[in-house]
Order: structure tokens, then C-alpha cells, then sequence
């Protein structure tokens, strides 16, 4: 039997971090039984720095930390992912579904598109054009639903996507001077700070009742979601291209709300089903993995 080639490992590891997120939106609302976003945040973001603590003594890389720049990538990477990206999906969560938000944050590969393509003015392809409007058609079906009045909480998960792409620009130099897990235990380290204000001030009063009904939602929240996550999309984007894997792991929102409804009780509307059909359509055509003419998948 042959042995498993390393672009197969990469899709295999994109999979299962697809399936590991696909549980962040179910699994957060579930915190907010007992507790706040703001405080569902921090003390998530608590349970990964012990995690890549672990990680950071059992690989060895303190040495790694010595290097200043890395700690000016790792603070612009802590202030556009770990505080504004999350911060706004945490807080978007409160009154938005689950459902909702996997399915926005599709939207990540419109705003890199807009960042990198448009903005910067360089030339793009008709299929980026055609994927373009196809993804805001998607994210309108959703903003306006059935036309009562668009939720504040989907527009604040849709304004998170616009910080992860600048996020993911630091991130990407930080990675040519240090490891992927001295990367993460920096941004989630200098993030803290910025999200105990933000808890204190946002944050409802919680008892220890609280937070012991919550802990192992936190738990599986900081350690599998927002910790292992992370390690398993580092290690995929090494053995196949960022584009393939983001295309891969558009299957996402289609397994959270299927999540939602088995544990949340919450049945997928009309609207999140028709949303998720020019969404994925528009995924697949700005990561150059549909053509108008034929599937073409990157190693």
C-alpha cells in the first residue's frame, strides 16, 4: 500500500479543520447561556494562550521570541485578527445565528479580493468579476432576509472580514522568521490586554456559577477551535496552495448549520440555503478553482 503523498495530507488536514470550525459558531452561542460575548471572548483567548504554552514548551521555540521583529508582526496580527476580527464576530453572535455567521465569513475571500486585487489595482480575470457580485449577492440574501430589517449582528460579522485579510498580510511575515506556533502564542499573548478592556467595560457581571456552566464550552473553544484549528491550517497551507485550502474549507458553513440544527435546535431558513449557492460559487471562482468553462483544482 502506498504511502499517503503530502498534497493529500494537506486536503485531509484542511477537512479536518474545516470540521473543528464548523463547531465555533454553535459552540460560542452555547457560552452565551451563562455568559457575555466579550467575556466568552477573553476567557476563550485565556484557554489558547495556555494551550500554545503547552505547544511552546514541548517544540522548544522561546528562542524564537528574541527576534523584534517578529513582535511588531505579532502585534499588528493580534490587533487586526485577535482583537477587531474576533471581537466583532464574538459580539455579532449575540443577536445574530450561528448559521449566519459561518456563512458571512465566506465573505473573507471578497474582502482579500477587494484588499489585494482591487484596491492595489492590479489586473484580475472576468471569473474574479463573475465571483465578485456572486458573493455579494450572496451576503445581500442574507443582510436582508426577508426584508424586516437587516441585524446588526450579521453586519458586524461582515465587518470583521474586512480586518482578517490585513491580519493575514503580517501573519504571512511573521511565518518567513518564525514558527507557526511562536506566531500564534505571540498574537494570542499581546491580544489579551486589548480584550480584558474590552470585557471589562462590555462585559455583564458573571458568577462563578457562570462560568462553570460555560467551562466546557470555553474549553473545547479555546483548545480544539481556536487553538488546534489554527495548527491544522498552518500544516495544510505547507503541503497544498492557500487558495486550494480556503476553497476546500468553504464546506464549513454547511456543516455548522447542520451542527446548529442537531444541537441548537435552530432548522436552516430558506435564506442561508439560497445564500450559500452563489457564496460557494463566488469562493470557488476568486481562489481559481472554477472557471466559467471547467474545474481546475492547484496543487
Amino acid at each position: 500500500m502506498s504511502l499517503m503523498t503530502e498534497p493529500r495530507k494537506g486536503e485531509w488536514l484542511i477537512f479536518s479543520n474545516a470540521i473543528l470550525w464548523a463547531f465555533f459558531p454553535v459552540i460560542t452561542a452555547l457560552t452565551y447561556r451563562s455568559i457575555g460575548g466579550a467575556v466568552s471572548l477573553l476567557l476563550s483567548t485565556v484557554i489558547t494562550l495556555l494551550f500554545f504554552t503547552a505547544v511552546m514548551f514541548y517544540r522548544r521555540k522561546w528562542r524564537e521570541l528574541k527576534n523584534a521583529l517578529l513582535w511588531k508582526y505579532g502585534l499588528l496580527t493580534a490587533i487586526f485578527i485577535g482583537v477587531l476580527y474576533y471581537s466583532l464576530i464574538f459580539i455579532g453572535l449575540e443577536t445574530t445565528s450561528p448559521g449566519n455567521v459561518a456563512i458571512l465569513l465566506l465573505c473573507e475571500v471578497l474582502t482579500s479580493f477587494l484588499l489585494f486585487n482591487v484596491y492595489k489595482k492590479e489586473a484580475f480575470p472576468s471569473e474574479y468579476i463573475v465571483g465578485a457580485i456572486l458573493m455579494v449577492m450572496g451576503a445581500g440574501i442574507i443582510l436582508v432576509r426577508d426584508f424586516s430589517g437587516i441585524n446588526m449582528g450579521d453586519l458586524f460579522v461582515l465587518a470583521a472580514t474586512f480586518f482578517a485579510p490585513i491580519g493575514n498580510v503580517y501573519q504571512q511575515k511573521a511565518r518567513t522568521i518564525a514558527s507557526s506556533e511562536s506566531i500564534m502564542f505571540l498574537r494570542v499573548l499581546l491580544t489579551i490586554p486589548a480584550l480584558a478592556v474590552l470585557a471589562y467595560f462590555l462585559g455583564a457581571p458573571t458568577s462563578l456559577a457562570d462560568l462553570r456552566a460555560s467551562l466546557p464550552f470555553l474549553l473545547i473553544n479555546g483548545i480544539l477551535v481556536l487553538g488546534l484549528s489554527k495548527i491544522l491550517w498552518i500544516e495544510a497551507i505547507h503541503r497544498i496552495s492557500v487558495t486550494k485550502g480556503v476553497a476546500l474549507g468553504s464546506i464549513a458553513p454547511f456543516l455548522t448549520l447542520i451542527i446548529a440544527w442537531a444541537i441548537l435546535k435552530q432548522v436552516p431558513s430558506v435564506w442561508q440555503i439560497v445564500s450559500l449557492v452563489p457564496l460557494t460559487l463566488g469562493v470557488l471562482l476568486l481562489t481559481d478553482n472554477l472557471k466559467r468553462t471547467h474545474l481546475s483544482y492547484r496543487q
